[in-house]
């Protein structure tokens, strides 16, 4: 196949991405966000727990407080009846007729968690991250055996993305710029840079999954930007990213400055697809490439990510 033909193949299938994800916003999910947000920030001040991961496991546990359980119980979290002498409702899950806690106010449930976490010991290495390492927690919480899902962390870690929950996030704001000799403000960490008058001299943290390195995107970065301070071209950092030469960045976005890989790693065999997520969002998530997702699939560039199909990772 020529190239330009495989160009125009991937920035169709791209296109077709976007477009799905884009469509597949959940509304419940954008609802339950307005409303529990602040209490999320709460719960942050309070006990040092990021407010993107309250949200994001509040999300999840709950189907955006949409489920059953969740509309019986008020628990948002899963939490279980161990030590517990409150009420409780009763269903499946690892196995038949588990018994969860049951509070009498959402609130109440938020509260729990916190203490949840706070006070078992198998989570006192999470306090020691930084407030806005939400990744950190999301595979701490997993390795603390929060849930027995071998995915929870992505799926904690895709719905803070797709749904800019890191912008709840105490403590983002972490650096100094200089504005001439006026007084010094506070910006987010970023790259060396230029607004005006305004200059910063700060860099990306650099994170990594399935040995590909990436970093997050902030406020004002683009891709010419983060391409100069990793002494990368613009045309290869988006060939990475597998991005076209016209799409632009936007503040909370994954950005690989290392190639991304033909598969998943070894314990992450498959994923089932949840609302809001796209074949490129996943393919992000993981650490794979887009194309080959839908190799690894059987599925046409057409097609995107269904919800609740259970797609190979490798």
């Amino acid at each position: 196949m020529k190239i330009q033909q495989k160009f125009n193949i991937l920035y169709i299938l791209l296109f077709l991405c976007t477009l799905t994800f884009a469509q597949s916003k959940n509304q419940a999910y954008i609802s339950y966000i307005d409303q529990y947000h602040k209490l999320a920030q709460k719960q942050q001040k309070e006990y040092s727990i990021p407010a993107s991961i309250t949200l994001a496991q509040g999300l999840l546990e709950s189907g955006a407080g949409q489920s059953s359980f969740a509309k019986a119980s008020n628990n948002h979290f899963g939490i279980k009846c161990t030590d517990w002498k409150g009420d409780k409702v009763y269903k499946d899950d690892d196995a038949i007729g588990e018994c969860f806690r049951k509070y009498d106010h959402v609130l109440d449930s938020y509260e729990d968690h916190s203490l949840f976490l706070k006070n078992r010991s198998r989570y006192a290495f999470l306090f020691d991250l930084k407030p806005t390492d939400y990744e950190g927690w999301a595979f701490g919480l997993k390795k603390a055996g929060y849930a027995t899902d071998p995915v929870y962390a992505f799926k904690l870690i895709s719905i803070i993305e797709n749904y800019n929950l890191h912008q709840f996030d105490l403590g983002k704001f972490v650096s100094e710029i200089s504005i001439n000799n006026e007084p010094k403000a506070t910006t987010k960490k970023g790259n060396i840079g230029s607004i005006g008058t305004i200059e910063s001299k700060i860099s990306h943290e650099v994170m990594e999954v399935n040995k590909s390195r990436f970093v997050t995107s902030l406020e004002a970065d683009t891709y010419e930007m983060i391409a100069d301070e990793f002494n990368l071209s613009e045309a290869k950092l988006r060939d990475y990213n597998e991005v076209g030469s016209t799409a632009e960045l936007t503040a909370g976005t994954r950005v690989y400055i290392s190639k991304k890989k033909d598969k998943a790693p070894k314990e992450c065999m498959t994923h089932k697809v949840f609302e809001g997520e796209s074949m490129y969002s996943i393919s992000q998530d993981y650490g794979i490439k887009v194309i080959e997702l839908y190799k690894l699939n059987n599925m046409s560039f057409e097609q995107g990510a269904q919800y609740g199909k259970v797609l190979k990772l490798r």
